[in-house]
């Protein structure tokens, strides 16, 4: 039988990867900066534009490990400059010239696996699945490439969705959540939350957190914190992997065959342009 958990994994990093990279691509910042964000600001305001008209509360639950006072920002300097559908409009426009200029062999797959992955989309549950729900709503682009970055961007968020749920089903905040994660990564005490814009005192309160519940001691996290972690992420490939299995075997390894490729020259324009830490999803550890 196929392994499909761990089709999911190698897939979903590819998914990530095809995602990922516009966050911090300059074409992307220039666009935002014309509209009056910072590039920081205008990730968020891009990825929860389908999402904006519940407001910010609703939109730090979705984000999970995103600091609440940037997403607060964030709606305050869009409703003082422009519109969350220019900033997606602006993104739109860096995604298909950043793919057009550094990854021309993604297009064709792109377009191939567009119109099979909105079918499943489709017929993804959407219960506890806000996220995901809101961007598989919008209208969908007439172009061939747009239309099946979309497609595969809901994939991401069904996934990260599903893996909020989890981490809610175990009582973790989001800032716990965030300094766990970071610690199960092997990265630098504190990176991780601190690049998703947590002050230090907030860090603090999740690690406090953790200590209460003796998945870390005296400033570091205990092997039952990381094999929660662990828990959480296979956990994670098992509830998503019926989207691959709606695929097929065939498909999802050809997906993997003709992303793989692309992505790694993806991820490397992510260390140019943010750092080796970032998207940690795309990162083999």
């Amino acid at each position: 039988m196929s392994d499909w958990s761990a089709i999911c994994a190698r897939n979903s990093r590819s998914v990530q990867t095809t995602i990922g990279w516009i966050f911090w691509d300059p074409g992307a910042v220039r666009r935002y900066e014309t509209l009056g964000l910072p590039g920081p600001v205008g990730y968020i305001a891009a990825r929860c534009a389908p999402l904006a008209p519940a407001g910010p509360e609703a939109t730090v639950a979705a984000f999970g490990s995103i600091s609440p006072a940037a997403i607060e920002a964030t709606f305050a300097l869009v409703a003082a400059s422009t519109t969350f559908e220019s900033v997606r409009r602006a993104r739109d426009e860096a995604i298909v010239e950043g793919l057009q200029t550094y990854t021309p062999e993604i297009l064709d797959p792109l377009r191939e696996f567009g119109p099979a992955i909105w079918t499943i989309v489709d017929q993804l549950p959407r219960v506890g699945r806000v996220l995901f729900a809101s961007h598989a709503a919008q209208p969908r682009s007439e172009d061939a490439v747009l239309s099946g970055w979309h497609a595969i961007n809901c994939l991401r968020e069904w996934r990260g969705d599903t893996h909020w749920a989890l981490v809610a089903a175990e009582g973790l905040s989001g800032i716990a959540a965030s300094v766990l994660h970071n610690a199960w990564l092997g990265y630098a005490e504190g990176w991780l939350p601190t690049s998703r814009g947590s002050r230090p005192e907030e860090i603090a309160v999740g690690w406090k957190e953790l200590e209460q519940r003796g998945l870390a001691v005296s400033g570091q996290i205990t092997s039952e914190g990381l094999a929660l972690r662990q828990r959480l992420e296979d956990d994670t490939d098992r509830l998503t992997a019926p989207a691959w299995e709606s695929l097929g075997e065939a498909a999802s390894l050809r997906f993997a065959e003709l992303f793989e490729p692309p992505c790694e020259v993806l991820l490397a324009r992510v260390d140019e342009t943010a750092g080796p830490n970032y998207q940690p999803a795309s990162r083999i550890r």
